[in-house]
């Protein structure tokens, strides 16, 4: 009997790569492991960020952008099942997005917020979360978010460097901001989707990731209980 894994844009980046072990308990047997809180600033600087550029258009993120008006942000999108011709196992992609932006040629834009600077090492991860959101909107469940054709997506990082202080004697951060276009490479992300319906599909439990502190944590553990 096949199966049908949800499957969460998130997850594709450091929780994948981190511990495949980790990811697999958490898709297939509904097993997660403590989320690590996320400091509040950190919330309400991409809140304050999201709000600002609500009804903006595309090009007060980035000149480079088309023209046209921010669609919506903080959004719940769902694809339709996939069907994995290899395994014979489905899959759908669930997620909440950033912001997704229109442009005046009725294409749509899909944009992560990030308050840091991003590594060069790191962008392989985001780019597998920005592809399933766009592959979730060009390939809506019946019901949800449907845009298509999804024709940019990217990160808009900010980091602060100065603080200042104006003649109100308010505290302000200077900010570096850039935008990080990703290049659309749906070959490249449909075989990594088949490369995590293979993991799924497994009756295997695999290893527990090199530096994966949780999985440490559980078997260092069992010395002491």
């Amino acid at each position: 009997m096949s199966k049908t894994f949800k499957l969460s844009p998130s997850d594709f980046g450091f929780l994948y790569d981190e511990c495949k072990k980790c990811f697999y308990l958490k898709v297939k047997h509904n097993f997660n492991r403590p989320r690590t809180p996320i400091p509040s600033i950190f919330t309400k600087i991409d809140s304050i960020m999201k709000n600002y550029f609500e009804g903006k258009s595309p090009k007060d993120i980035s000149k480079e952008l088309p023209d046209g008006k921010v669609k919506f942000g903080d959004k719940w999108i769902q694809s339709k099942p996939f069907s994995d011709k290899k395994t014979g196992n489905k899959c759908f992609i669930k997620g909440k997005t950033d912001t997704v932006l229109g442009f005046n040629d009725k294409t749509y834009g899909v944009v992560d917020f990030k308050t840091t600077s991003v590594k060069e090492s790191n962008i392989l991860k985001y780019s597998r979360q920005l592809h399933s959101y766009a592959l979730a909107l060009e390939n809506a469940a019946e019901g949800k978010p449907s845009l298509n054709p999804i024709t940019k997506i990217g990160l808009f990082v900010i980091e602060p460097e100065k603080l200042l202080k104006n003649e109100k004697n308010e505290y302000l951060f200077k900010n570096a901001v850039s935008w990080q276009e990703i290049k659309r490479d749906n070959e490249s992300f449909l075989e990594f989707l088949r490369e995590v319906m293979n993991l799924l599909s497994q009756d295997k439990l695999p290893n527990s990731g090199h530096y994966c502190t949780y999985c440490k944590y559980i078997k260092d553990s069992k010395i002491i209980i």
